[in-house]
């Protein structure tokens, strides 16, 4: 079951900018340890889920992950070798538009070897660049 919005008002969102800095969630507010994105783009919900798997796995029952994105955004897209016009093209998939600073994900629970090991994994799988952050780390 793909991760998207029970409900949304229009099926077809216009593309918009995804510009500027995160100023909401922006800070870790759950676990100790997160994922912290350094540019702005879009996070597809099958990357969302292909680190929810990756995380669920690697910590081994142990800890927990808090996902903080949540693709609402539709993408449409047209099938190939088509010409141009009838209409916008159907609905292809769900993102998250992420912000840069922006926390992607959370973990709580465990040590700060597997966390930063845990992290660093799902780093691969997203097609933001991003940076490991921690409550305790002082920022300058």
């Amino acid at each position: 079951m793909p991760m998207m919005p029970k409900r949304v008002k229009f099926r077809k969102f216009q593309r918009g900018k995804n510009r500027g800095i995160a100023v909401k969630g922006a800070e870790l507010n759950f676990g100790e340890f997160g994922l912290k994105a350094l540019a702005n783009g879009v996070v597809k919900n099958t990357h969302i889920e292909a680190v929810r798997v990756l995380l669920a796995r690697h910590l081994r029952g142990g800890g927990k992950v808090y996902i903080r994105i949540f693709p609402q955004k539709s993408i449409t897209k047209k099938p190939a070798e088509t010409r141009m016009g009838k209409g916008k093209g159907e609905l292809s998939c769900w993102v998250a538009s992420v912000r840069r600073g922006t926390v992607l994900f959370e973990l709580g629970g465990i040590p700060e070897a597997l966390a930063r090991q845990s992290l660093r994994l799902a780093a691969f799988k997203l097609p933001v660049r991003t940076k490991f952050v921690s409550r305790t780390a002082t920022y300058a």
